[in-house]
């Protein structure tokens, strides 16, 4: 699929197939996570493929939403801002902005390989460290859903470009 293909079909998944994804297509996902861009390349993230039939009960704790359990599989990526660079000149760290490209990456990759996904980021975030067993240094950043979509995509109205950009 062309990039230009990969972002315009790709969209945000509110129902699911009761289908097993391939490893394969897992694999090629997760090796997306590796190539995202981090700063300085410290990497400040882990990723968590979760059987979404073993932990149905915990997850829909975590995301209240039926079709969030749907899918086989739930992802979560975790961050460290220990682990993470901070701007040395006004202290900005930046691991929820590496998470977010990891996750990005998954995502895109998945519609690469024609399977859905769903950003989450409203979701309880103590019950999800907990399940995910972290420690006070990680914090869980987002969640997506993982597999064979079965939903039509809704009306996302866009802005054009020039409510967007300024040229200076």
């Amino acid at each position: 699929m062309e990039f230009k293909d990969i972002i315009t079909e790709r969209y945000s998944v509110r129902g699911y197939l009761d289908k097993e994804v391939e490893q394969e297509k897992i694999d090629y996902i997760l090796k997306a996570a590796t190539i995202a861009p981090t700063g300085v390349n410290y990497q400040p993230f882990k990723v968590f493929v979760i059987d979404t039939k073993k932990n149905k009960e915990i997850l829909q704790n975590i995301y209240p939403q039926d079709w969030f359990v749907e899918a086989p599989i739930v992802i979560g990526v975790a961050v460290s801002k220990e682990k993470a660079w901070t701007r040395p000149w006004d202290g900005k760290n930046i691991a929820d902005i590496d998470g977010t490209i990891v996750m990005d990456h998954i995502i895109l990759a998945a519609t690469d390989v024609g399977l859905g996904t769903c950003y989450i980021g409203a979701f309880k975030a103590d019950i999800a460290s907990e399940f995910l067993g972290l420690d006070d240094e990680w914090e869980p950043l987002l969640f997506t859903p993982l597999g064979y979509g079965n939903a039509e995509p809704r009306d996302t109205p866009r802005m054009e470009i020039d409510e967007f950009v300024e040229y200076l």
